[in-house]
């Protein structure tokens, strides 16, 4: 089935008939092939306006088309340019554009003028617009006199500029002698006429350089005016001298220097009129002077101002509409305020319009005896006259043709022939300008041809528009058919959309779109077709898109962006920044699919956009990284409203690097007391700009503000300006004021003196005052200077004192201080504690009590009672050393404490005095008492000597601190097989006299151990432990001997059975192998005789090696037993604290406690036991230890005892020959 091309506005019924459309010759012209005759058309001109540089050749483009070649004519100011009679002027050849050399010689204003230009064949004449040709120009300033303008502080001021008129107009700036441009503001501002415009004058505005500028673009040349000199001055600063010489006339205006409400420079009046073409910028400008400045706004009168298209410029004193239409004409009203008031200014706009086109004319072409028309259509205000030409010729003067008619602006053919080929140009025009346009009417009988060529391969992403072109040309106009596929399978129109060119959409193409698709275009002269094929391809997508980042400045970034696309196409992957290349640095990489952005700074915040390009596509996905940081500092520190005792500081907040300011920290300095150091001062929401600050007296102020947002606090500002506050009385008296005697007779009171900031002014001095607090004395007062101290001599001793310090500087006192109590100088008491009883709790512990001593007899503040005590030495001890003394100290008024870590069993002496500040009073009498028996030590040593097959001696030495009457030892002991495991346990009671025990009807070869103590009517000590083996009996030992062996097999395995006789504890080793390889095992180097020779070789040298042994172990030789003790601690027993039975002994820091006698390890390596060390200096911090009454420790010590050092070596030495053979065995 077919589809033709129809008139769009044709319906057909829907279903699956064809869809035809024929094209009607008026929609639009055809472009006809160059090979066809055709007349002439316009492709180049210059424009209508043409201004040339009078330095360079003058060059008048005129290009056209046509079949035959056009041939090119010129008019200049409406009569025929003969260029063959200017040797300056020559045609370019095959076209019509003219050069005119200049350069050489001749001048541009002599080829000022209107030319045109026209194109001619056979077919008609086509003309060009009317070119008008004029050289640029840019004068210099005519030379002027202008006068120093002298103004008071305030004026309103206009510098005029007045440029040169040149072509085209310069564009205008101001600047000084160092070609730098005048800053501008709201107050100063150069107007569109040029002139720069002073709303009031300030003294900075006094310079001598003021110059206007004028650009001349064209020529490329800058002129300048002279320069204006101007000078501001105060009205105080005219003394009578500048009134002598100066008249009122000579100052710029008469008007005050006083606030005044604003009234408009420019324009003049309350009203004014502005016209302005359509399309073009409409501009509106107004500036007021006032004091304080004023503030422009703009309004329009029953409208509102198009968004999209307004502009303000120069602080809002220029209003800008961009593609001014008609109805933007109305009436706009700018308004100027300032304190004082407000004034407003109307301006009435009206816009004009040029004529502009509706509907241009086009090329006609048409077979003979078809009909069809031109149309020319234009607007514009007021409205254009159409006028008609014909090759140039006004259509009234022109031959006539029989097969044309003019309407209006409509011209109607009917039954053409190919003598009505010709061109026609229509002539839009009002007093604004003119339009021109050619369009020929071409007579032709021509086939149909295709222009597109043939096979031509179309690549359409899927589900987008195909649009398969199918240019064609044909005269009459033909009709377009299309079909797909080698059968010509019909395209029906809810697929398809046929376009008036002959292209064929196809709307949502799809993978079965694929496929050969034929245009055919017929006529009545014949037929022509052509084929196109057309593939579809998957789309590029993004499957991973970059995300949202924000990140902190000096970090790194990656952005990814993972790309899926057809694979018959190649992506290229590129990024982009802000819509711009990204910055060629090398912080930036591509790491596969990601763009990696290292060390991140704020110039890399922006928009990052990831583009994926085929040949077919193009897909993109954008993601914002912002970069934040701690703010920049704030700025443009000020300092207003300076009062005594508040100031108003204000500043500029610094870029707060994208992340919101949340407070501003405010720092001071005072240079004059601590110069260098900053303090806190205050701090305000981050929305603030000023702060109101408190202040003190007599400090020279400078401030600092930081700015904090959620990143971290920004680095301080500039410092402010310089304050210094005035002089005030202080505000604050002295703090920790005391009052304590060094001597008896003294009293010393101290303060902590006001600082610099807070003295409040110079000549800071202290008031001190006192007197005794239960007398009836006026107050004494000295002043002193800026000192923290002062000692009053000659008081009685230790007696209450009132006293206060007040502060007071050269400009008067500080508020009545406050009244403190201290006390004059302490002396030692004079009085010892009296009735000392002693109460023995235990055998470590014994309470004591006292009577208080008079509150009197104190002379000081009490700070509680000391016990001294200790034990007394026997007569040996005394020689070699002085009595050791402790003492507990109990605070305050305590009148018993708790004696702790006493020994059992001693003779103690005791007394008491009482503390205050000074030291000690007298000790009361010495109170003796004696501590019952308590548990005692472990013994000093125990070592096991000779022993035998059945026989095993102790020896041991008495507890080095029986801590009363020894009553007798228990001995305990088990014996332990080879596996560790321990017997029946055995207790044994002996003498408490005794120092040596033989234990008999032992087991032979057996390993004990024992568990040795003593015990007082107090209880039982600690034990000690030690391990020891009776002998073997060498003459019972046999060799083994295996007897009776017998085995029974199984499918799987075997039983075997056998007698042993020989030692005990030996391991059994199976040998066994395959029934025909035992005789193989057999010879193995343990059955040879050699090898069995030296075994027994090395076995009689062991046996009598360890004989040698044995024999000398029995002279002298013990076993030690310290590692086994550890081992095998007896279960039964729990084991007392191995010390001596002591809480310690304490001596004095010099006092050096001997070494024990015998203490040495001795050479039969006897394991003695070390004394303990443990001590209740241990457990307290010297003398500052405290027992509670319940006998917890709270006295306190009068030194540390010294640990005495083990002496002697406890290596051990080789084991005994017993072990040896059980080892061995």
């Amino acid at each position: 089935m077919q589809l033709k091309i129809m008139p769009k506005k044709k319906c057909l019924s829907a279903g699956r008939v064809p869809l035809i459309l024929f094209l009607c010759q008026m929609i639009s012209a055809l472009e006809v092939p160059l090979d066809l005759v055709q007349p002439p058309t316009i492709t180049q001109q210059s424009p209508k306006d043409y201004i040339i540089d009078p330095r360079e050749n003058i060059v008048i483009q005129c290009e056209a088309k046509g079949k035959p070649p056009p041939s090119f004519s010129w008019t200049r100011n409406g009569t025929h340019f003969d260029i063959d009679k200017d040797p300056l002027v020559t045609m370019k050849p095959g076209s019509g554009t003219l050069i005119i050399n200049i350069m050489s010689e001749g001048k541009a204003e002599t080829y000022e003028g209107v030319y045109q230009c026209t194109a001619r064949n056979e077919r008609g004449a086509a003309i060009s617009n009317n070119i008008v040709i004029r050289p640029s120009r840019s004068p210099l300033w005519t030379k002027e006199k202008l006068e120093p303008m002298i103004l008071r502080n305030g004026q309103p001021l206009v510098l005029p500029c007045r440029p040169p008129i040149g072509l085209p107009p310069p564009i205008i700036f101001w600047m000084d002698n160092s070609f730098q441009r005048l800053p501008q503001s709201e107050r100063v501002s150069q107007g569109l006429n040029g002139d720069l415009y002073f709303s009031n004058v300030l003294p900075e505005d006094t310079r001598e350089d003021y110059i206007c500028y004028a650009r001349f673009n064209h020529t490329q040349t800058i002129q300048q005016k002279q320069p204006i000199s101007v000078k501001v001055i105060s009205v105080d600063e005219l003394n009578d001298t500048i009134a002598a010489n100066l008249s009122d006339t000579e100052f710029y205006g008469a008007k005050s220097s006083r606030e005044r409400p604003p009234t408009f420079l420019t324009p003049e009046g309350n009203a004014s009129n502005k016209e302005e073409l359509r399309g073009n910028v409409l501009s509106l400008e107004c500036i007021a002077e006032g004091l304080p400045t004023p503030i422009i706004y703009w309004i329009k009168e029953d409208g509102i101002l198009p968004i999209n298209r307004t502009f303000y410029r120069n602080f809002k004193k220029t209003l800008q509409i961009i593609h001014v239409s008609e109805a933007d004409s109305g009436n706009y009203q700018c308004i100027a305020k300032n304190a004082l008031g407000a004034i407003h200014h109307t301006i009435s706009v009206t816009v004009k319009a040029a004529p502009y086109w509706i509907m241009a004319p086009q090329n006609l072409v048409l077979s003979p005896g078809e009909d069809g028309t031109l149309i020319c259509r234009a607007n514009g205000n007021p409205k254009p006259r159409i006028s008609w030409l014909t090759n140039g010729v006004p259509i009234e003067i022109a031959p006539d043709d029989p097969s044309r008619k003019i309407d209006g602006d409509t011209i109607i053919f009917s039954n053409v022939q190919e003598r009505s080929s010709a061109v026609y140009q229509c002539n839009a025009s009002n007093e604004y300008g003119y339009l021109l346009a050619n369009a020929f009417v071409n007579v032709l009988a021509e086939p149909p041809r295709i222009l597109t060529s043939a096979n031509t391969l179309y690549q359409v992403i899927a589900n987008r528009p195909a649009l398969l072109d199918c240019a064609f040309f044909g005269s009459p106009l033909p009709t377009i058919e299309w079909f797909k596929g080698a059968k010509g399978s019909a395209l029906h129109e809810d697929i398809y959309v046929l376009h008036e060119n002959g292209t064929l959409e196809i709307p949502v193409a799809q993978k079965d779109s694929t496929g050969t698709y034929t245009c055919v275009a017929r006529n009545k002269l014949g037929m022509a077709k052509n084929e196109v094929h057309l593939e579809i391809k998957d789309p590029t997508r993004i499957i991973k898109q970059p995300e949202y980042a924000i990140v902190q400045r000096g970090s790194t970034v990656s952005f990814e962006c993972k790309v899926k696309h057809d694979q018959t196409l190649v992506p290229t992957v590129m990024w982009l920044k802000d819509n711009g290349e990204l910055p060629s640095d090398e912080r930036f990489t591509f790491e596969k699919e990601q763009l990696v952005v290292a060390d991140v700074s704020d110039d890399d915040g922006g928009t990052y956009t990831c583009v994926a390009n085929t040949t077919l596509d193009s897909v993109s996905a954008s993601a914002v990284l912002s970069v934040v940081d701690v703010p920049n500092p704030p700025f443009d520190l000020e300092l207003t409203n300076q009062l005594d005792k508040s100031v108003q500081l204000s500043w500029t907040p610094g870029n707060d690097n994208n992340s919101p300011i949340t407070k501003f920290i405010i720092e001071y300095e005072d240079a004059m007391h601590q110069a260098g150091l900053w303090h806190y001062q205050a701090e305000v929401s981050g929305t603030q700009t000023t702060a109101q600050l408190k202040l003190s007296p007599y400090v020279n102020y400078s401030f600092r503000v930081m700015a904090v947002n959620g990143i971290g606090r920004s680095l301080p500002s500039q410092a402010s300006e310089q304050y210094l506050t005035k002089a005030a009385e202080p505000d604050t008296n002295p703090t920790a004021v005391e009052g304590l005697g060094s001597e008896p007779d003294n009293l010393v009171i101290t303060w902590k003196p006001l600082n610099g900031f807070e003295s409040n002014g110079p000549g800071l001095q202290y008031k001190v005052s006192w007197r005794q607090k239960d007398g009836d004395d006026e107050w004494t007062s000295v002043f002193v200077a800026n000192v923290s101290k002062y000692i009053v001599s000659g008081t009685p001793t230790f007696v209450p004192y009132l006293i206060k310090v007040q502060a007071l500087n050269d400009a008067g006192f500080a508020p009545e201080p406050a009244v403190v109590m201290g006390h004059s100088g302490e002396d030692l008491p004079m009085v010892a504690p009296g009735n000392v009883r002693v109460n023995v709790v235990n055998s470590t512990l014994a309470e004591v009590h006292w009577d208080p001593v008079p509150l009197k007899s104190i002379r000081g503040h009490l700070q509680g009672y000391r016990i001294y005590y200790w034990k007394a030495q026997n007569s040996s001890k005394r020689n070699r050393r002085h009595i050791e003394k402790k003492i507990l100290t109990f605070q305050g008024s305590k009148t018993h404490g708790m004696l702790p870590g006493l020994e059992p069993f001693s003779h103690y002496t005791l007394n008491v005095r009482v503390v205050n500040g000074k030291g000690e009073g007298p000790a009361s009498p010495d109170k003796v008492f004696n501590t019952p028996e308590g548990v005692p030590s472990a013994p000093s040593s125990l070592k096991i000597v000779n022993p035998t097959l059945d026989s095993l001696t102790l020896e041991w030495d008495p507890p080095s601190h029986p801590n009363g009457i020894l009553t007798e030892y228990t001995l305990k002991y088990q014996p332990i097989n080879s596996t560790h495991e321990l017997g029946p346990l055995v207790d044994l009671k002996i003498p408490a006299n005794k120092t040596r025990w033989t234990l008999k009807n032992l087991n032979v070869s057996t390993r004990y151990k024992f568990y040795f103590y003593a015990q007082t009517s107090a209880g039982s000590g600690s034990q000690i432990t030690e391990e020891a083996v009776t002998t073997v009996d060498e003459g019972k030992m046999v060799n083994p001997r295996i007897s009776n062996l017998t085995a029974t097999a199984a499918e799987t395995y075997a039983n075997l059975s056998w007698e042993y006789e020989g030692p005990e504890h030996v391991n059994f080793y199976v040998e066994y192998g395959v029934a025909g390889t035992m005789a193989s095992r057999q010879v193995d180097i343990a059955t040879q005789g050699w090898f069995i020779g030296l075994m027994c070789a090395v076995a009689l040298l062991i046996l009598i090696l360890l004989i040698v042994c044995f024999i000398r172990r029995n002279k002298g030789g013990k076993y030690p037993v310290k590692e086994k003790e550890d081992a095998h601690a007896d279960p039964e027993i729990q084991p007392m604290k191995e010390d001596d039975g002591t809480f310690g002994e304490y001596s004095d820091a010099e006092d050096h406690k001997p070494l024990k006698k015998g203490s040495r390890t001795p050479s039969d390596r006897t394991v003695k036991k070390e004394d303990s060390d443990d001590s209740l200096v241990d457990y307290g911090e010297g003398v500052n230890g405290q027992f509670n009454e319940d006998g917890s420790f709270i006295g306190q010590y009068s030194g540390k005892k010294e640990k005495e050092p083990a002496e002697g070596n406890e290596s051990s030495e080789a084991p005994s020959p017993v072990n040896a053979m059980n080892s061995f065995v």
